[in-house]
């Protein structure tokens, strides 16, 4: 059948409840903004060619990077680092708290931090890491440039499952309160970002790129934390735009750009022993183009006991999406032995755009924990194709109750090796 232009319009609606947890805990912005601005005590500026930073594109500056740090963050007065405009080189940082003052300590990147691309001096996994900070302003209208050019054709990570990752660019490790806004990140070697053991972090505003056959540059990678806002940004890459991991609960994604890349997902789930469950997750009013999935939940096979719950998708337009809307409880493998990742209160609502596939819904669930979905919450599902009159895919392994309502001018296609048993189209 002729796919490519397929209007895919998914009204599924939420007739009577709210996703708890996903919708209702938040931390507003305006609070959050209060938690991170500081009380507008006068700043001590601590520039880091003070202390010995070349803007030569050739001088390791990570030496005059510590330095300019431990200044600011022992200095227990408001302080704000400003790596001044130029292209400021450097091996990976560490810029590690507690720091004195009470106030947030402000990182202003106005240049540009260039990786260097010798990956022997990477021991530690990440290239930039703050850790162990409460109160911590990233911001500053500068660029950190991953080089990742230079050493994506060492990731065997697709053939090599016992494959040493390459260092992510910005790492986030036991930071709570920060405000990242207005920069760049371009060609990462691997993750963008990765925010992990963090709580009450807003993203905004920023613009993560890398081309679409680059490997694993994830946008924001995002695990064990709470209260994760991503809101306002611009992702394009060669991975998941943004994914969420074990451990995340109370995470925001609104009005994000996603594209290229592999789209929005919850996962993978399941991979290692005792994995932390995943709850309460909103992505709204984001658009998805020209990415090979859309909205995907997915958990490993003859995976550990864990559950994914309390997530809600609503108001995505899609634009060129290779499949729409997954739920692959098979992800990484195809071994017989079932997922056991229990995934419960999914809900999708004004889901909309178009397809370039044939399956515009697929789930594969497990069948030991099979995906449960809240009664209470009334779904809408359509597909239309006003111009044509073939139809697009919903291909189910699901066999437990999963609230979906066919609406009578829908022709739904189910593929033939799919057992009608295993799919319920719920009347409602």
């Amino acid at each position: 059948m002729a796919i490519a232009g397929s209007i895919l319009i998914l009204g599924l609606a939420l007739l009577s409840c709210v996703a708890d947890g996903a919708l209702g805990r938040h931390i507003g912005l305006s609070h959050r903004r209060g938690l991170i601005d500081g009380s507008g005590a006068e700043v001590t500026v601590f520039d880091v060619t003070q202390h010995g930073a070349k803007a030569d594109d050739h001088t390791d500056n990570a030496v005059a990077f510590i330095q300019t740090w431990r200044a600011a963050c022992d200095s227990g007065v408001p302080a704000k680092l400003v790596i001044p405009v130029g292209t400021f080189l450097t091996g990976p940082v560490v810029f590690q708290g507690p720091c004195k003052s009470t106030e947030p300590i402000v990182f202003e990147v106005q240049g540009k931090v260039k990786a260097t691309s010798d990956l022997s001096e990477y021991s530690s996994g990440q290239w930039i890491l703050f850790e162990i900070i409460n109160g911590l302003t990233l911001n500053g209208g500068g660029a950190f440039d991953g080089q990742g050019g230079a050493v994506w054709k060492y990731n065997d990570c697709h053939q090599n499952k016992q494959c040493q990752p390459l260092p992510s660019s910005i790492k986030l490790s036991k930071v709570h309160n920060s405000d990242i806004h207005g920069i760049s990140s371009f060609d990462s070697k691997y993750f963008h970002m990765h925010v992990t053991d963090c709580s009450n972090i807003w993203v905004h505003d920023v613009n993560l790129t890398a081309p679409a056959n680059s490997p694993n540059t994830d946008g924001i990678h995002i695990s064990n934390s709470d209260g994760v806002n991503v809101t306002s940004s611009q992702i394009g890459t060669g991975d998941d735009c943004i994914s969420i991991g074990q451990g995340s609960t109370n995470v925001l994604i609104s009005q994000v750009f996603c594209g290229p890349g592999h789209g929005i997902s919850v996962g993978s789930l399941g991979k290692y022993n005792n994995e932390e469950d995943v709850n309460g997750i909103l992505v709204t009013n984001c658009t998805l183009h020209n990415t090979t999935n859309g909205l995907r939940i997915k958990t490993y096979a003859a995976s550990q006991p864990s559950q994914a719950l309390n997530i809600t998708f609503k108001d995505i337009t899609m634009d060129s999406v290779k499949n729409p809307i997954i739920i692959d409880q098979k992800y990484g493998s195809r071994k017989s032995e079932p997922s056991r990742v229990k995934i419960s209160n999914v809900h999708y609502q004004n889901i909309k755009g178009t397809s370039t596939s044939d399956v515009a819904v697929s789930f594969l669930c497990s069948s030991l924990v099979p995906l449960r979905s809240s009664r209470a919450c009334g779904h809408r599902f359509s597909l239309h194709r006003p111009e044509k009159h073939d139809s697009l895919g919903f291909m189910s392994e699901c066999k437990s109750y999963i609230g979906w309502h066919a609406e009578p001018s829908m022709s739904l296609t189910i593929f033939s090796s799919i057992s009608r048993s295993n799919y319920c189209l719920h009347q409602m």
